[in-house]
Parts: structure tokens; sequence; C-alpha cells
């Protein structure tokens, strides 16, 4: 099955990655030889979703210590520094990136290395460890997101966080595989997601790989499903989590948080931890990426607008607190008071408690 291929891996010195430019109608895996052309990769979304943005960075790391010249620990600590500032910038919302790449550094400085080639050998090692963490994360979080669905249940879903949006499993898609997988009798309204169609191209070929039933429903269509139609939940992942649990997700979320709220529906976010920062007080403090206008004036690079229309096009949205039910993570489900619970996990993960 291609969704058991990997979304981001190594292979003889490359960074590997599923171009989801190209899908539904072509699986292709691009390869790329630098840091930099990782960074433009992360930049273009031929590799998307915060997860596997951060994976394909932290090779990204890899790399740039396998191809650097440096002749002492100094040197390479700043090419790494160097790289670490490139790849930081391809996409500013998800913190996943900046996080992986912080993993690197740490790592990099705290080894304790004195032999290059030793260094450059761990840092390989601890990219790799970030991937297959994610892969374990996801299967957990999964895990106990498939708790809170009913055995047979209607779910709403906006963009991808699957697979592709991560190194394997996914997060809220990775809730609803683990449902299916336990028997429950699941019919996903996958949301198109504009104006990139990650939902329509992306989360759509995933379930049909998993056998998943589904309908791709139109963004603006969720109410009227809601209301005229039992909807018993809507999943969905998130970019960057701040404390206080405002989150930051695919632009068109908060519309649906909004919703779901009027009509009763549960409203869940699924994340790993790292995902969740804590050094941001509330959602307001999240930069929100901003995409060329093209990918709203056009699809498939032919134009649905007049010419010199202008358009806006933030990439991401942020949702309230107040409208988020839980946050599914790899230690279980956070409820409200986010403030409270947020840092009592925090203090529990620094603790090795939880």
């Amino acid at each position: 099955m291609i969704t058991e291929t990997r979304t981001v891996f190594w292979e003889d010195g490359q960074v590997c990655l599923i171009d989801q430019r190209k899908l539904p109608e072509t699986f292709e895996i691009a390869r790329y030889d630098t840091y930099t052309q990782v960074a433009e990769a992360i930049r273009v979304m031929v590799v998307r979703g915060a997860p596997a943005i951060g994976a394909a960075a932290a090779f990204g790391m890899a790399q740039a210590a396998q191809h650097s010249t440096a002749q002492d620990l100094a040197g390479l600590h700043a090419d790494l520094a160097a790289a670490a500032n490139v790849l930081r910038v391809a996409r500013p919302t998800a913190v996943n990136l900046s996080w992986a790449v912080d993993q690197m550094l740490k790592y990099a400085q705290e080894s304790g290395h004195s032999d290059l080639a030793l260094l450059r050998q761990g840092l390989l090692a601890h990219a790799q460890k970030i991937a297959d963490d994610d892969v374990v994360i996801n299967k957990r979080i999964g895990d106990h997101g498939a708790a809170l669905v009913p055995d047979v249940a209607t779910v709403i879903h906006h963009c991808n966080t699957g697979s592709l949006a991560t190194v394997l499993w996914g997060t809220a898609l990775g809730v609803i595989r683990s449902a299916h997988m336990q028997g429950k009798r699941l019919h996903v309204l996958v949301d198109e997601t504009r104006p990139r169609l990650q939902g329509a191209k992306l989360t759509s070929w995933e379930l049909l790989q998993l056998g998943i039933t589904h309908t791709i429903i139109a963004d603006g269509a969720s109410g009227h499903f809601m209301r005229r139609r039992k909807v018993d939940m809507c999943l969905v992942g998130a970019d960057r989590i701040a404390a206080n649990g405002d989150a930051a997700n695919k632009i068109g979320t908060y519309n649906l948080a909004i919703v779901a709220r009027e009509h009763g529906v549960p409203f869940y976010v699924a994340a790993p931890w790292s995902t969740i920062d804590m050094r941001l007080a509330h959602g307001d403090l999240i930069e929100i990426e901003e995409r060329s206008s093209d990918e709203v004036t056009h699809i498939n690079g032919i134009s649905i607008a007049p010419h010199g229309a202008r358009a806006a096009n933030p990439a991401f949205d942020v949702t309230p607190h107040h409208y988020i039910s839980g946050i599914i993570t790899e230690y279980g489900v956070v409820r409200p008071p986010y403030t409270v619970s947020l840092a009592q996990l925090a203090a529990r993960i620094n603790e090795g408690k939880a």
C-alpha cells in the first residue's frame, strides 16, 4: 500500500520526499542533495504538514553536517547554525520545523563528540530518531483519539493530517485510521480545503488507500451537513498551539470550529507535544504565513479570477481555545482549561512522569 511509504526518509545521502504537489495524479519521490534544496522543498510544499516538515528539516540539518568542509568543531557548529537559519524561515508558522532544527543543534552541542566524523554520524542518527519517533508518537495519538470516536460515526476533517502530513501515520487522520482499524464504522466528510485543495487531493487519496468511506464537500458546506444530518465530531490537526490552547491550523479551521460550536458538535485538535509552543501565551502571537495570491486566483495553473484581481492568501488561521473540546496528544487528551492542563502536562513531561 502506498500509504505505508514514509513521506520523509534518508537514502544514499539524499533527503527523499513524496512530492505532494503531484498527487493524486502521480506518485513520485523527489530527492534532494543539500539543505538549501530541502528548505526550498519545504517552502514550495513538496512536503507539508508540521510533523513531516520537522522531519525533513532534521534530515536537512544532517545533510548540512555531511557536506560541511569544517576542519574543527567550531567550524561545524557555525555551518550548522547557518543551515538552521535557512531552514527555519522556509515556513514560519509550523513550530515543528524550528523544534526539529533546535533538537539537532542541541544534539550537536551536547553529544560530547569531539571527532567530526562521529558527530556527523550522530547527527544523522538523531535525525533518523526524530523521524522514527514521529511514527510512534502519531500511533499513540491515534490510539488516544480513537477512544473518543463512536462505534458508528460521521466525522468532518479539514485539510490533510494523515501519513502525508507526518512521517507515516498521521495526527487527526491518524485518529480516523486507528478507529477504522479497531472496526469502527466511519464516514468522513472531507473539506476540500481551499486554496490548495489538500482535502480533495490528499486526504481523499489517503482514505481511498485505506478503504475508509468518505465524501468530499466544499469548505462552506460544513454548516449545511451539521444542520441536516448527524455529525459526531470534527477532527483537525495543528501547526502551532499556544500555551492557552489557541491553535493555528490550515485556513478555514476557525470557520469550521465556529459552525461546530453552533451545532453542538465536539471539535478536537490532534497534534504531537512538539506542536505545542509553551513559550507563546496566546494565539495572536503566532506568526501567520502569507502565501502567493496566485494560489487563490489559480487552480493547477489555470486562472479562475479576472485578470488584475487582487487576492489575500493567509495560509493559516487561529482557532481560539474556547472552541476546542480537547487536544489529542501522545500523552492523552488534554481538556480545558488549557492554561492549567497544558502547564501541568508540561511539568510532568519535564519531570519524566508523563
